[in-house]
């Protein structure tokens, strides 16, 4: 399995991570180290561990067991300084509905430890980037859910971080609002920044991602770049990929039959 090592700083590292729940492990053992400037797609099917991943990574997940390290201190007893390093739009999220976009940015980057002023002034420049400038007074409870989107990107981004967190960052988001974030990773990326990506649009994973980690069953079951993977399993896209490491292979016939209870006179 080739692993891609650009040879510079490693921001994130799992060795041996574990995690068990009541119904028994979720994470058999993670050993990951992802560098400085990769943007790497995180996927598998529901269930594979990579939200508990995530959790743990972000310090909101205890009782692992094995070792997490950012940007070269152990998450266990290196504080809490290293969030304001992060950034995260979690796949859904709970917004503070009465307040306006406005007042929501400026708490959001003054809880990274920015002053309200400098808040205040990358919130406005950046809400006019995304074609909100409008609304940034309006309550969030009237946005819709490619507006709310966009401010959690935004949040995400507002305090300028090295390591960033997206799960299923595209939901609600226009055909151009597409093409403006996948650039803007682009651009992170080549700036130095760490990009953690999960979704399940598996054109866009190939796309995007430098190297493309594949859990299954708590497990990594492939780690490489996209042209990598395909070499290994002699399939043409990631999502057939996919359905091959991860044993999927009922998704013709599942459709098949539902097409035709559906069609049930």
């Amino acid at each position: 399995m080739n692993v891609i090592d650009t040879g510079k700083d490693i921001i994130l590292s799992m060795k041996n991570l574990t995690m068990n729940y009541g119904n028994g492990p979720v994470l058999k053992g993670i050993d990951l180290d992802v560098y400085r400037g990769q943007i790497v797609g995180y996927i598998g099917p529901n269930g594979a561990g990579k939200s508990t991943t995530v959790r743990i990574m972000l310090g909101l997940q205890q009782g692992y067991s094995g070792e997490v390290r950012l940007f070269g201190e152990d998450i266990r007893t290196s504080g809490v300084a290293y969030k304001q390093r992060i950034g995260y739009v979690p796949e859904t999220a709970e917004l503070y509905d009465t307040l306006s976009a406005r007042e929501y940015l400026i708490f959001s980057g003054e809880c990274y430890g920015m002053d309200e002023k400098r808040a205040e002034r990358k919130a406005n420049m950046l809400m006019e980037q995304f074609g909100l400038s409008g609304s940034i007074d309006a309550r969030l409870s009237s946005f819709s859910k490619g507006m709310r989107q966009k401010v959690l990107i935004i949040s995400s981004l507002l305090h300028n971080p090295d390591l960033l967190f997206f799960d299923e960052p595209l939901s609600g988001l226009d055909a151009n609002s597409v093409l403006v974030f996948k650039e803007i990773l682009a651009r992170l990326a080549s700036e130095g920044k760490t990009i953690f990506y999960s979704s399940h649009i598996m054109d866009v994973v190939e796309k995007i991602s430098h190297r493309i980690v594949l859990l299954a069953n708590g497990q990594i079951a492939a780690d490489g770049s996209f042209d990598d993977l395909k070499e290994q399993n002699k399939e043409g896209t990631l999502e057939e990929i996919f359905n091959q490491l991860t044993g999927f292979h009922e998704h013709a016939k599942i459709a098949q039959d539902f097409v035709s209870i559906v069609e049930e006179v």
